[in-house]
């Protein structure tokens, strides 16, 4: 347990691509944010929601904050995140990867390095919403806050620009790269749904 890390859920997307709100859909006997939940709060001792729609999310029974730069995309949800956390650094992991295990963020928080992002290189892409932020980056993204859109472009630009800690674990026996999927469409929910189910 991780006490010294604040667990971070980032649910304050639009969901537009799915129709529907993709955090409060059901799999198996849970909603994908009660295992979020259930996963963050099995390593960290401080679980906080970072989202625009706290109304949705009370059930829960955790701390929830809202965006301070309102619709800036995932960026303005990590900022909130170190604004209101309790502790130097934070491990974000976006609402929509269900199939995420405790093994792979353990793993990225063990990760040795001395840069301020950490975050793998996985399944093709790079994954910044499952990786450790830390406050000394606080002033350097509201500097871009004000200053840019919030595109994914914009996004990925930020973090060439901060020297982050790209991690590969493909090599690890417990990695798949079913990890890192995130539901977006519903033709991901239903993969998630055959392959969880099955």
């Amino acid at each position: 347990m991780y006490s010294d890390i604040t667990g971070v859920i980032l649910a304050g997307g639009k969901s537009s691509r799915m129709g529907v709100n993709k955090a409060l859909l059901q799999l198996g006997e849970q909603k994908i944010i009660e295992r979020i939940a259930d996963l963050m709060c099995s390593l960290f001792s401080e679980v906080i929601i970072i989202t625009n729609t706290p109304e949705e999310y009370k059930f829960l029974d955790l701390p929830l904050f809202e965006d301070i730069y309102k619709w800036k995309g995932p960026l303005a949800g990590i900022h909130s995140a170190l604004v209101h956390s309790q502790t130097e650094k934070i491990f974000v992991l976006s609402c929509d990867v269900p199939l995420m295990t405790k093994e792979m963020i353990e793993y990225i928080i063990n990760f040795e390095s001395d840069k301020p992002i950490k975050f793998c290189e996985a399944a093709g892409y790079h994954q910044p919403l499952a990786g450790v932020y830390t406050k000394s980056i606080l002033s350097t993204i509201e500097e871009f806050l004000k200053n840019n859109d919030a595109t994914d472009k914009s996004f990925h630009q930020f973090l060439k620009n901060v020297n982050a800690e790209i991690i590969h674990p493909e090599g690890l026996n417990f990695y798949k790269d079913e990890i890192f999927f995130n539901v977006n469409k519903p033709e991901d929910f239903e993969m998630i749904l055959v392959n969880f189910l099955s």
